[in-house]
């Protein structure tokens, strides 16, 4: 079992910024993958950004250029740093992480919010 917690999110006004940071337990799981979703009130969860263990990034369309993951393997953490936020960012956030390519574990979700 992993356990993950989130940090970071919050209200801010668009065009601002916010970084989100999550942290796994340590235990024998070795951890693949580690990515972001989120998910807008009335809307399916999507992925927004996820990083394998060698560095292997992808980002979704609406994020690229404007937000970036980036982890720390010795410490199990991975991190979204988010520019430029506009309304459409709006979501709850969920860390996950995964032994392969695929989430297997997920955090309790924060929620990131941008006024206009």
């Amino acid at each position: 079992q992993v356990q993950l917690v989130e940090s970071g999110g919050g209200l801010v006004q668009a065009g601002g910024s916010l970084r989100l940071s999550c942290a796994a337990s340590r235990s024998r799981f070795s951890i693949n993958v580690m990515a972001w979703y989120r998910q807008a009130p009335g809307k399916q969860r999507e992925l927004v950004a996820k990083i394998t263990r060698g560095g292997f990034i992808n980002y979704v369309d609406s994020v690229k250029g404007r937000f970036t993951i980036s982890r720390d393997n010795a410490k199990n953490t991975v991190s979204l740093q988010m520019n430029s936020l506009n309304s459409e960012d709006t979501a709850v956030y969920y860390c996950a992480v995964g032994a392969g390519t695929m989430p297997q574990y997920w955090g309790q979700g924060t929620q990131v919010t941008v006024s206009s």
